[in-house]
């Protein structure tokens, strides 16, 4: 059982946003979005948040809450109690599993943000689209340099981490997301004043469904779990250290809000910029690295403004990976008894190895697609795939599954005061979702995304 806890309902309450709000909202959002065809993706990716979002969001807390257990045992100790059997535990472990191949990737990008801010502290940035885009090329193809920046950021979540649930977790979620909210609105400000508004806005928000695909449907449902920080182990990890009797309701909106909120503001920034510097909306993954510091490079004190937004940027990766790893934590001190800084370490290390398969994709494995010959995945290099099997498959097939589980096999018997802050028609309608709506959703679009 775990003994920490938060020291309020705004200690979770922070923890869940800043386990959610991070680089999957201001980087991989708006690059799926382009990819998608702007407005598809944008409304299946809001309808996903609202319809299996929040019921699966309010189902993982309890989960952590009720059992007091890391996310690998929260289903067994529950499942134990009505006297069904522990093997309930699978449900905890896809979600963690999705997290470990997250966090070893997201890293990466962590490393990437790190030696951008060092760029532009430093006056290293490039200036024009032509270098900007040559120059991140270059870099990440550097292998062993994009290696030691990703340790680095590990160092830095791993004396974080190591600090505890108090002084470590919720103090670092306290101070990083008003000051990466405020910079936020900057940047909108400077893209709605230069950057190609109509065109940016228009492929955004303009209604379109022409471009809505079985893939889009898959990566937009896929993005949601993403972003929303469910489906990897954190918010059972999180809802482990909930104080009893604390309301759920306003956990959720907050989430939910401030995922839709920093997800859309991103958007905003990006897409002006994009069409401005004649780029590429479907770009990929580097679409922030090759945008942004064009657009830093020309505004007046950009290297201030570029230094402190790729330094929020480290803060908005680092929340999040400290909720990634948690469950991997909580399960090292639970299972075997060990200290929490040296389970954080161990976690920390086996995630950096696997994070170097990432790494070296775009570098000396650039070329080497692990499913060469498979149609729909041939073209995926090892760090795609580790994207696409974490994020469309292990993490819907996470949230059917706790779906699965507290809907129907604890149902009604759920105690009402784990449900705190939520009014009866609330409870109903979460404990419809959680038995039909996001079950069928959530199989037909893993069917449907995989059989694209």
């Amino acid at each position: 059982m775990s003994a920490a806890r938060w020291s309020s309902e705004l200690g979770f309450m922070l923890g869940a946003v800043g386990a959610a709000v991070g680089l999957g909202s201001i980087w991989r959002f708006p690059y799926l979005a382009g990819a998608g065809g702007g407005f598809a993706f944008i409304a299946v990716f809001v309808l996903a948040c609202l319809v299996f979002g929040a019921p699966v969001l309010i189902a993982e807390t309890v989960l952590g809450r009720w059992s007091r257990a890391c996310p690998q045992q929260a289903a067994g100790v529950i499942a134990a109690r009505f006297g069904y059997t522990t093997r309930w535990n699978v449900v905890g472990w896809t979600g963690p599993v999705a997290g470990l191949l997250i966090v070893s990737y997201y890293t990466m990008i962590a490393g990437w943000v790190l030696a951008y801010t060092w760029f532009f502290l430093t006056g290293q940035y490039a200036h024009g689209t032509a270098a900007a885009v040559a120059r991140f090329h270059a870099f990440t193809a550097d292998s062993t340099a994009v290696s030691l920046w990703q340790l680095g950021f590990f160092a830095l979540v791993a004396l974080t981490s190591a600090r505890g649930v108090n002084r470590g977790v919720e103090f670092a979620n306290r101070w990083r997301a008003p000051a990466l909210l405020a910079i936020l609105l900057v940047l909108v400000a400077y893209s709605l004043a230069t950057g190609d508004v109509a065109r940016g806005l228009e492929f955004a928000f303009a209604p379109d469904l022409s471009r809505l695909t079985p893939s889009v449907l898959l990566d937009a449902v896929g993005q949601a779990c993403f972003a929303l920080g469910i489906s990897a182990g954190i918010i059972v990890a999180y809802g482990a250290y909930m104080p009893a009797g604390e309301p759920l309701g306003r956990s959720v909106v907050m989430v939910i809000g401030s995922i839709l909120l920093v997800s859309l503001l991103a958007t905003v920034v990006i897409f002006p910029l994009v069409f401005h510097y004649g780029l590429d909306p479907a770009g990929g993954v580097d679409l922030v690295f090759q945008v942004l510091p064009v657009a830093f490079a020309q505004m007046p004190g950009g290297r201030a403004v570029g230094t402190l937004f790729f330094a929020l940027l480290v803060l908005a990766a680092f929340t999040p990976s400290l909720g990634l790893l948690e469950p991997w934590i909580a399960w090292l001190t639970a299972r075997f008894g060990l200290r929490r800084a040296t389970a954080a370490g161990l976690a920390l290390g086996a995630c950096w190895l696997l994070g170097q398969l990432a790494v070296l994709s775009f570098g000396p494995l650039a070329g080497w697609h692990p499913l060469h010959g498979m149609r729909r995945f041939g073209d995926l290099t090892a760090f795609g795939l580790l994207d696409f099997l974490a994020s469309s498959v292990l993490m819907p097939l996470s949230a059917l599954l706790v779906s699965a589980f507290v809907g129907w096999r604890i149902g009604a018997r759920l105690p009402a005061e784990e449900l705190s802050g939520l009014s009866p028609r609330l409870r109903r309608l979460t404990l419809f979702a959680l038995r039909y709506l996001c079950p069928l959703g959530l199989a037909l679009v893993l069917v449907i995304g995989l059989a694209a």
